[in-house]
């Protein structure tokens, strides 16, 4: 995917996420992050909006604190997003290509990395939110659940942060079963995970997870259950329980 193509899913995933808050209200909780309520999903989406854009905006080449979250509420929190929001698609928009700043995942850009981060970080909230209001959630494009699922196996999980970690050497598989070219070979050990795509690198694997892209997309941001599991469930177990990305 291109940076306009992000640019496009994070408009859309923001203004879903603000009207499905709103129906819901700042009250409701969040059954998919069970210490939230709407509000504080709404103050955290906020806040990184911001802090993404300073990066891009205002060019900091190391790591900048955020913000911190605001003293708001109601009709004056959902305004607070919605402008924010429309920074982040305007600061992205109007930034020159080979614009330089910190990023924390390898990227072909800075920009490209912030448009990508962006655009999975906004449309999983705004899973969150509708599933505050209830109902049936929008639909995400398999492609681009396939490049999230991506972003989280050999970004997030291959840092030194990652807390995926097994004493013994297991083969976890990661496969859609409605895109092309998305099987990911994970290798669990007592260092970071490192992940292989494609079926070439595939392996003998100890557990498989398999479902639709949007779903496992979902699941393995433990959003949702696992569609399928094969082999020793434990593997999955061990991703659910040690996967919260810090």
């Amino acid at each position: 995917m291109e940076t306009p193509e992000y640019v496009r899913v994070l408009d859309r995933a923001g203004r879903l996420l603000a009207a499905a808050a709103e129906e819901a209200g700042a009250d409701a909780k969040v059954p998919t992050c069970p210490d939230w309520q709407v509000r504080d999903l709404v103050r955290h989406t906020g806040m990184v909006h911001r802090w993404a854009a300073a990066f891009v905006a205002e060019g900091h080449t190391s790591y900048h604190p955020d913000g911190g979250l605001p003293d708001l509420d109601g009709a004056e929190l959902f305004a607070w997003f919605r402008e924010g929001h429309r920074h982040l698609l305007d600061t992205l928009v109007g930034a020159p290509a080979d614009v330089q700043c910190w990023h924390f995942l390898p990227a072909p850009s800075p920009l490209a990395f912030w448009a990508r981060r962006q655009a999975h970080e906004t449309t999983v909230h705004r899973f969150d939110a509708e599933s505050a209001r209830g109902g049936t959630p929008s639909e995400i494009d398999p492609g681009f659940a396939a490049d999230g699922i991506d972003e989280l196996l050999r970004g997030f999980h291959a840092r030194p942060k990652s807390r995926v970690r097994s004493a013994e050497l297991r083969v976890l598989r990661v496969r859609a079963t409605d895109t092309d070219d998305a099987v990911w070979t994970v290798r669990l050990s007592q260092e970071p995970p490192v992940t292989e795509r494609g079926a070439a690198a595939a392996a003998q694997a100890d557990c498989e997870i398999a479902g639709p892209a949007d779903r496992l997309y979902l699941s393995l941001w433990n959003r949702l259950p696992f569609p399928q599991v094969t082999g020793d469930a434990s593997v999955a177990t061990l991703w659910r329980e040690s996967s919260a990305v810090i």
